[in-house]
């Protein structure tokens, strides 16, 4: 049997996606204003998103509540977007498969092939290395 390769949804599923989303819990918010995932977040924040820091070390971030693990989180997520490194990918797809998240989206530069065929075989849509933000404004608006 040959192995599984990930692929990404094409540009239209990825914007019905980001369309149908309200909540994005934020893996990896950095409260720290030069950091990409700060940048990006606040970007969604102002295209309408409700952002939900998940970021340990933090009280709050871009004035939201942040949160030190998922499983933390009080309300409904929509969408999962992770800014950790790709050794962290497993656990962050184990936690989502444990809270029945649907659909988890792997920020830019961050790649872990398994880990992201793990949460598609576990009913997961899985959008992988690119750019929420730059998705969101290139093909959504």
């Amino acid at each position: 049997m040959g192995s599984a390769k990930f692929e990404n949804p094409g540009a239209e599923e990825r914007c019905a996606i980001l369309k149908r989303v309200k909540t994005i819990a934020v893996v990896g918010l950095s409260p720290n204003p030069a950091r990409p995932s700060y940048g990006v977040a606040k970007a969604m924040q102002g295209f309408g998103y409700t952002i939900v820091p998940v970021y340990p070390g933090a009280k709050t971030v871009l004035g939201a509540k942040a949160y030190p693990r998922l499983a933390d989180i009080p309300g409904p997520v929509d969408l999962v977007n992770v800014f950790r490194r790709a050794e962290h990918l497993d656990a962050v797809v184990s936690e989502c498969l444990g809270l029945e998240h649907k659909l988890l989206w792997i920020q830019e530069g961050i790649v872990n092939e398994p880990a992201a065929l793990r949460a598609q075989s576990g009913g997961m849509t899985v959008v992988m290395n690119r750019c929420i933000y730059r998705d969101y404004a290139q093909y959504c608006r």
